[in-house]
Formats: structure tokens, C-alpha cells, sequence
């Protein structure tokens, strides 16, 4: 019975969607509105038949307005010994709604899905990719795809990105009345259709007439305000990991009895080797960090995603052994070694990003999560450590995993925490410029520059690069016309996650000139950028990091420049931050000071306004240009 009502919802739904009519032109003006393209039906059947059997059936229909719109026709299936492609069709339609074309699995290109820095992965994709050219035109897919467990349950995401308008689209999830599960809706209107029958239930989520989202600049991480539904079963199988949870005490628990189990033993050898490394140090965080530094030094990053190994680290053994691994792997090795010397370390699930995507508190599911780190709580002193660099400080989390909620796998089972925070105050970019100007116009002096808090990786990518890609990258981060660097000195103090940058500089013509005066903008190497107007914002203003900047600039005028009126003075302050700048002569030099604190926050969409004034008034003083008086040579 239950198999005969899913053959003919699957049968229903496809029916429905190859009777519309797909002329362009019947598509409503209010969803055309700001629209690259429309999702004109999409229904995604999800049925549970068990823990290992798990059916999805999607029918979609889209429709192309343009070229800014080809990427949401293209369509690709993932698979492997977990996932198999079971049925794949399809047909494109021209503007008018008449069949140009049929689709079939032999039209996918296959593939591996190996990332570029993994080196053990068995998934594989098919995937198509419409060579069309005259728009509108609409594509509709119907596939099916048997999932082989239930721990991941796909997440409905009925608007899949900016610029995409959608008419109505559709989820049902089936599953056993006597299955648990767990929902989490988000920015969903209305309550789930529930229908009950014997053997089966289902729940419905439908919606309809959503008008394309345009990104805004400054905007929150999308997932706080599309709509998206999320669903978890109490119990799961996952190869042979089997097992159930209801929340993140659980998850942790299982984690840790399951996945981390018998996995942090290593060679007699490394143990005593590890308890050598630190034998006259008197205090854990001094040992913890001496091993971290053996610790890089020893491994290297990989990706792994082979079967369980999606989840479950690989042996602390065989790390220790090989030398790499990837961030669970890592991560279980780093723990192994602490645990020499009795240090307690908690493996973290985290979403790493630079969207500060935070694990959700109220509901628990294994999907969450793409990174791992170590939290060491070091009786209160909490530190963190981030295991898949070879050169991050000891201590150091930088923005790709900063201020955000990550689930610690304990012996005592999940628990929520939430990694540091980088305060303004502690986030500073300080440049101190010692220069000389010539009546030529020309510039050449010294530059130092400190970084740290989140600002401490703005320029650290350049200190492994060669001589020649360090001048090429530095030319384009100060984009200054005929700059050069006549040295270059970079150095990173791991202790206080300090990075130095040291500079000597020579810019030929910087300043123009002409028979009496000297004209130059003395803010050379931090000009703030513009920012875009946005007409009726819908979306808040999200200013993710605060940070500080302070530029010391001292020109040594020659001796045939004279200083003639300066500009004021100038100090701005708001609600996102404060700036300051001062041009004056000290000391028989012109000196230039500039401070720029900006807060993070999230400010209604009202606020922008402000935010672009504030902004392009700090951009605009940036650049402003002092002249100066020439003497006249003597004939």
C-alpha cells in the first residue's frame, strides 16, 4: 500500500509538471521583478522507508530570464557507495513553452568530486549543464535518488539563492508513524500539512509567489532569513554507525563513544618522545603549546571522505605514522598527544566560514558542522587551537572560525561553546612611515606595520611566498602607481600572534608638481573604499568585525618645499565607529595621523543610509590632497 500511494504521488507530480505551460509570458510580473530566474514548480518528495532506505523524488521546473540566471539550470547529482542515481529526465522549453529538447542521464558528464587538496575521496557527480543561448528558456528535471541512510536528510531550501523568484514549490517528507523526528523551520509561514494513515504519515510544507531577494551589501548570512526546513530522525544508520540522539548532549555523547573511540593511541615511541618534548616545563599551557609547535611542524593538511571517514578520524596511529591527515584526523592526533601529559582537549564541531554560521542551539543534526578544532580548557584559561595550519600561533582562531557556536564531543556527552570573539580594540592594523619627498615629486623611505586580532592574516598569506610573488602580491594590496620595494621583511611572533611587516619603499612621481606648487595625498597606504548606494534596503546591516587602524605618517620635505596652509583637522563619529585625521608640520616635518575604529553590529536596514554616509566620509578625507609651495631657483 505504501509503496502504491509514493509511486503515484511521484506519478502525479510529474504529470502536473509536464502539463503546465512554460511560456515565459505567463510567468507574473511580480516574480519577473528583480528575477535572473524562476522556479515556476519544484516538488521534492523525501520517504523514510527506513534507516537505510531512504527515497528522494524531486520534479523541478526553472525558467532562464537571462545569462545572470544559466547557473541555477544546471543540475548536479552527487553519488556514492551511500547515494545512488536511480532515474534521471528531463526537456527544455523555449519562450513560448514549446519542447526544443529531451534530457537524459547519457547527456551528464561524470566525474570525481575530489576536491583539490583531498587526497582520498569516493564521491563522484554527474552533472549538466544547458549550452543555451536565447533567453527565456526553461528547463524541467525529474530524478530520483536512493540514499542508502538517514543520518543526513536533505534540507529543503525552496528559494536557493539571490536574484531567484519562485511561483510554488513543495516538500513532503514520509516516513513511519512510529518514527521519531525532529523539525526545525526557519522563516517559514503557516504550519506543515500532516496527513496519517496506517503505515505511512507525511508532513507538507508549501510555498508560493516569493519575489526574488537581491543581495545588499553588509547583509546578514543568508541562512537567517531564507526559508529552509531541516529534518532530523531520533534513529539512524550511517554505514554501520548506527545509533540515536535527540540534541547536542546526545550527538556529542555518540560522537564520542562511536566515532572517537579506541582512535587516540599511539606508539610507545611518540609517548615518550612527547613526555621528553616537555619534561621541564612547569606548567600545561607551556607543555600544550610545545607540543602544538611539534605538532605543525610533524603534519600537513589532507581531505578525507571515504565512506565513514566523512565523520570518523582516522587512527592517531597512522597520523603519527603517515604525517597528514585531514581536520578530524588532525585534530584526534593533537588530542592523542595532549593526553600524554594529561592535558584535557575537547574535539569541536564547528561551521567554519567567513559567515560566522553558528551551530543551532535548539536543534541538534550531524549535517551542521563542515570543520573540526580543539578546545583546551586549561582550568579556565580556555584555549583554542586550529589544527590544520602548520604556522597559525598557538592560541590563534582566526576569522574562518571566530565568535560562533560549536558543539564539544565530551565524555560526558555534546555541549554548546562558543569560540573568541575579536574585539575592535584588539584587532589592529598600526603603520608607522618614516618617507622623504623630493621636490620632484618623488617618495622613498621605511614602512612598518604591525597586525593582529583579526587582523593579524590581512598580509600573513605572503610569508612563504617567493621574493618575486611577495613584490607582485604587495604592488597589489597598496596599489600605489610606480611603487617599489627595495626590501621586504616579514616576521610572525607566535607568542602574542603578531605579524610585522617591514618595509623600504621608492615611488617615483607620487607627488605632481608643477613651476611653484607640489601637490600629494600624505594617506599613501590605507585609502578606505566607497561604498555602494541601495535605494528601499530590505535586509539589515550586519558589520561582522570590528577593527582599529592607525597610520603615522612623517615626510622629510627637501629643502626646496615649504609648507603653506594645512587642512584642519577632522573627527567623525558614529554609531559604527570613529575617525580622525591631523595634518601638521613637527619638527621640520609634515606629519600625517589617521585612526579608524569601526564597531561590528547588526543595525536596521534604515541605519544604511548612515552607514554609506559615514563611510564615504571617511573615504573622501582619505584622500585628501595638501600642496605645497616650490621655491623658485635662482637664475
Amino acid at each position: 500500500m505504501k509503496q502504491l500511494i509514493l509511486i503515484s504521488v511521484f506519478l502525479f507530480n510529474t504529470l502536473l509538471i509536464k502539463a503546465q505551460d512554460y511560456a515565459a509570458e505567463k510567468i507574473a510580473i511580480s516574480l519577473k521583478n528583480r528575477a535572473h530566474a524562476v522556479i515556476r514548480d519544484s516538488r521534492t518528495v523525501v520517504d523514510m522507508r527506513s534507516p537505510d532506505n531512504v527515497m528522494i523524488s524531486i520534479n523541478k521546473a526553472i525558467t532562464v530570464l537571462n545569462k545572470n540566471g544559466d547557473k541555477q539550470a544546471q543540475l548536479a547529482l552527487f553519488y556514492d557507495k551511500n547515494i545512488s542515481i536511480k532515474s534521471v529526465k528531463g526537456e527544455i522549453y523555449d519562450e513560448f513553452g514549446k519542447q526544443i529538447g529531451k534530457i537524459s542521464l547519457s547527456n551528464f558528464k561524470d566525474e570525481s568530486a575530489i576536491n583539490d587538496f583531498s587526497m582520498f575521496e569516493d564521491s563522484r557527480v554527474k552533472y549538466y549543464i544547458p549550452q543555451i543561448s536565447t533567453y527565456p528558456y526553461t528547463i524541467v528535471y525529474h530524478y530520483e535518488i536512493r540514499n542508502k541512510q538517514n543520518l543526513i536528510i536533505p534540507e529543503w531550501r525552496p528559494v536557493p539563492d539571490f536574484d531567484v523568484s519562485v511561483a510554488q514549490s513543495s516538500y513532503q517528507f514520509i516516513f513511519n508513524p512510529t518514527d521519531e523526528i525532529r523539525i526545525h523551520e526557519n522563516n517559514y509561514k503557516g504550519k506543515a500539512e500532516e496527513i496519517t494513515l496506517e503505515k505511512q504519515k507525511s508532513l507538507n510544507w508549501k510555498v508560493h509567489s516569493i519575489t526574488a531577494i537581491k543581495h545588499e551589501p553588509y547583509s546578514p548570512n543568508p541562512d537567517t532569513y531564507f526559508t529552509s526546513i531541516k529534518v532530523a530522525p531520533k534513529s539512524f544508520s550511517y554505514y554501520n554507525f548506527k545509533g540515536n540522539y535527540t540534541d547536542w548532549q546526545g550527538l556529542g555523547k555518540l560522537s564520542y563513544d562511536y566515532l572517537l573511540k579506541d582512535r587516540r593511541t599511539l606508539p610507545v615511541e611518540t609517548v615518550q618522545f612527547i613526555k621528553d618534548l616537555v619534561k621541564d616545563e612547569t606548567n600545561y599551557k607551556a607543555k600544550a603549546k610545545k607540543i602544538y609547535e611539534f605538532f605543525q611542524k610533524k603534519t600537513r593538511y589532507i581531505s578525507v571522505q571515504i565512506g565513514i571517514g566523512g565523520f570518523q578520524p582516522i587512527k592517531a596511529v597512522e597520523v603519527d605514522r603517515l604525517g597528514y591527515g585531514d581536520c578530524k584526523a588532525l585534530v584526534n592526533y593533537m588530542q592523542a598527544l595532549l593526553e600524554v601529559v594529561g592535558i584535557e582537549a575537547y574535539y569541536c564541531v564547528v561551521e567554519a566560514g567567513e559567515e560566522k554560521t553558528d551551530l543551532l542551539p535548539s536543534f541538534a543534526s550531524m549535517e551542521q558542522g563542515n570543520h573540526i578544532i580543539l578546545c583546551l580548557p586549561l582550568n579556565g584559561d580556555t584555549t583554542w587551537l586550529e589544527c590544520t595550519s602548520q604556522d597559525a600561533p598557538f592560541g590563534y582562531l582566526g576569522s574562518f572560525t571566530d565568535d560562533r557556536w560549536v558543539l564539544a564531543c565530551t565524555r560526558e556527552g555534546g555541549k554548546l561553546m562558543k569560540t573568541p570573539k575579536f574585539e575592535a580594540s584588539k584587532s589592529q592594523q598600526i603603520r608607522t612611515a618614516t618617507l622623504s619627498l623630493s621636490k620632484d615629486g618623488n617618495v622613498s623611505g621605511s614602512v612598518v606595520t604591525t597586525f593582529n586580532g583579526s587582523q593579524y592574516d590581512n598580509h600573513y598569506f605572503l610569508i612563504k611566498k617567493s621574493a618575486t610573488e611577495k613584490q607582485k602580491q604587495l604592488k597589489y594590496l597598496y596599489d600605489i602607481n610606480n611603487i617599489e620595494f627595495t626590501s621586504i621583511d616579514l616576521a610572525a611572533d607566535n607568542d602574542i600572534s603578531l605579524f610585522t611587516e617591514k618595509l623600504a619603499v621608492t615611488i617615483d612621481r607620487y607627488g605632481i608638481t608643477n613651476s611653484d606648487r607640489i601637490s600629494f595625498t600624505p594617506n599613501l597606504f590605507n585609502l578606505k573604499r566607497t561604498v555602494p548606494s541601495v535605494r528601499n534596503r530590505v535586509l539589515p546591516l550586519d558589520l561582522k568585525r570590528g577593527y582599529t587602524d592607525i597610520d603615522s605618517i612623517s615626510f622629510q620635505l627637501d629643502e626646496n618645499i615649504m609648507p603653506v596652509l594645512l587642512p584642519k583637522a577632522i573627527n567623525l563619529e558614529s554609531k559604527f565607529g570613529q575617525y580622525s585625521v591631523e595634518i601638521k608640520m613637527k619638527d621640520g616635518k609634515l606629519a600625517y595621523y589617521r585612526k579608524l575604529i569601526m564597531k561590528d553590529g547588526v543595525f536596521e536596514p534604515k541605519d544604511y543610509e548612515a552607514f554609506e554616509s559615514f563611510i564615504n566620509e571617511v573615504a573622501s578625507n582619505d584622500r585628501i590632497r595638501v600642496t605645497l609651495a616650490l621655491k623658485k631657483s635662482k637664475e
